[in-house]
């Protein structure tokens, strides 16, 4: 067992996304009287289409409200008259441990290759700049002992303060008993802990100096630099590392936008209420609906939805997707819909800036070594400049290449903010000048650049979720309202799902997790349940659900 692979299995719900999907009993089942029941989807990223797929197989009859683009954050921009070039702009790098949204790739046969993280194959070269000093490496081993000795203090800290590999084996076992015996002391322990208290605190990191805490905040562990995380809770980042979402990621050939879409269009196997060929597509009438201004309870107890040109439509249940400030932001929601205190953790949520800039090439030539020094002339790079990270997408030798020039979280995310995107790729390039004196990036820059801040999007207000210390009970109320048996009715019938709601957010199984939930309350509010050889997460939630703290 010990070989096995991780999945995203808890800690907090240790339950087996990946095997109800699977299972030939599928989801659950509706009585005949709710088939056609329609249900409104707020919000078309990945976990709203994906809620919508499964209530279709279910035999519900989803309605999606978009007031942006199919897809949300899974944004793939492909660039002018390139076939198949795209800028992520969104999720770009998806864990293998991810099991129910590789479900769904998997499903629809989506190709996929390693992504070029630091230090990793893909890459080919890493590139890591501080203070002026460059360090290149193709390995570990190539770098100074400085670097090692902070991955090392950081494997002893989650070890001496997680028992991370005890946790990791029993999440890799799916032992659940074991996963909730190691993991709720900890949420007890460290939900009031930001992630720099964790490294500050830890013996490992007090026996080194100040500047291997700084190194650790600007090189950090797989996919790079996590000093814009120091201010978040430290369980936060403990399920990020004991469930593998930073390592062994992967890209998607030709953009990650695909998986939404191809689930839009995919049909029906006709083994349900619906006939075979039918899509969410043509249940939508070819297009979602404009965006939701409005979500109200109606006089006859159903909930109605109103979008931004005034059409009111009235469902028989709705599942919100959207991030949680646009329900009081951009949605007018009325407020007996969800109590007060599950209000106040929706408001208290905290979003994270996040910016990239990309631009095309006309070949990955950073795959031609150096014939004098034998290096790569231009590599993944982690920088305290102003690019901080820099990532090279490789479609083939004879395929334009592309350059992530910088991405960026937080306060680095908005120095960039006001700034139009020719300037960006401007204080990019110049940054990079600085680390590659000899390159000339901009010689082989083709098409027009590609750039996002996701803070400046009114859909979106931020990238992802960043949990606060103390933010535990505001998640908790915020996971487990799919569990709605003990609401009053005026609280009942309206769903969350997406990433800021689960206890991964940023990370596309989250959305994944949530959207199933949604469904599966969704399912037992019209009346409809899982098979008994197949129990879903509300059926396991009271036994193995997550740990209630005191308010």
């Amino acid at each position: 067992m010990t070989d096995a692979p991780i999945t995203v299995f808890g800690p907090d719900f240790p339950f087996a996304y990946d095997d109800w999907l699977a299972h030939p009993s599928r989801l659950g089942s509706l009585p005949a009287d709710s088939h056609g029941a329609k249900v409104a989807v707020i919000g078309a990223g990945l976990s709203g289409v994906i809620a919508g797929y499964e209530l279709m197989r279910l035999g519900a009859h989803p309605i999606l409200f978009e007031s942006g683009q199919l897809g949300g954050r899974l944004r793939s921009q492909p660039f002018e008259g390139a076939t198949d070039i795209v800028a992520e702009l969104g999720g770009m790098r998806f864990p293998v441990s991810g099991t129910g949204f590789y479900h769904y790739a998997d499903m629809l046969g989506l190709e996929t290759k390693p992504f070029p993280n630091p230090m990793t194959p893909a890459a080919g070269s890493t590139v890591i700049d501080l203070e002026g000093e460059t360090h290149y490496a193709e390995t570990m081993a190539d770098l100074p002992p400085l670097f090692h000795e902070v991955a090392a203090a950081y494997d002893q800290a989650l070890e001496e303060g997680a028992r991370f590999s005890d946790l990791k084996a029993a999440i890799r076992a799916k032992d659940r008993a074991r996963i909730k015996e190691i993991w709720n002391p900890l949420v007890r322990d460290w939900d009031e802990r930001t992630f720099y208290d964790f490294i500050t605190t830890s013996p490992a990191f007090q026996r080194l100096s100040f500047r291997h805490r700084e190194v650790f905040g600007q090189v950090g562990f797989g996919t790079g630099g996590w000093d814009s995380d120091f201010p978040n809770s430290m369980l936060e980042i403990l399920r990020v590392n004991v469930t593998d979402c930073d390592s062994n990621q992967r890209f998607f050939v030709g953009g990650v936008e695909r998986l939404p879409q191809g689930l839009w269009r995919r049909p029906a196997d006709g083994k349900g209420y619906w006939p075979a060929g039918t899509s969410l597509q043509s249940l939508n009438s070819g297009a979602t609906r404009p965006g939701a201004t409005r979500i109200h309870r109606a006089e006859g107890g159903r909930i109605a939805v109103t979008d931004r040109w005034g059409r009111t439509e009235e469902f028989d249940a709705v599942i919100a997707t959207c991030q949680s400030w646009l329900l009081t932001t951009a949605i007018d929601t009325e407020e007996a819909l969800f109590s007060q205190k599950l209000w106040m953790a929706l408001d208290r949520t905290r979003y994270m800036q996040s910016s990239k800039t990309f631009v095309m090439v006309d070949r990955p030539f950073w795959k031609d070594r150096d014939p004098k020094s034998g290096r790569y002339p231009l590599s993944m790079t982690l920088t305290d400049r102003l690019t901080r990270g820099t990532y090279l997408f490789d479609n083939g030798p004879d395929q334009p290449g592309v350059i992530c020039l910088t991405y960026s979280w937080m306060s680095d995310a908005l120095k960039m903010l006001p700034l139009p995107v020719e300037r960006r790729v401007e204080l990019a390039l110049s940054a990079l000048q600085k680390i590659y004196p000899d390159m000339n990036i901009q010689s082989h820059i083709i098409g027009d650049p590609i750039t996002v801040s996701w803070e400046a999007d009114p859909n979106f207000l931020g990238a992802f979720k960043g949990a606060l210390p103390g933010h535990y009970r505001y998640n908790h109320r915020m996971y487990r309202h799919f569990m709605q048996d003990a609401l009053p009715p005026q609280e009942r019938g309206l769903f969350l799902a997406g990433d800021d709601i689960s206890w991964t957010p940023a990370w596309a199984e989250g959305a994944v997790q949530t959207a199933l939930n949604a469904v599966w309350g969704v399912m037992t509010h019209l009346g409809g349940r899982t098979a008994p050889d197949n129990p879903g997460p509300g059926d396991l939630y009271p036994q193995w659900g997550p740990i209630r703290l005191d308010d």
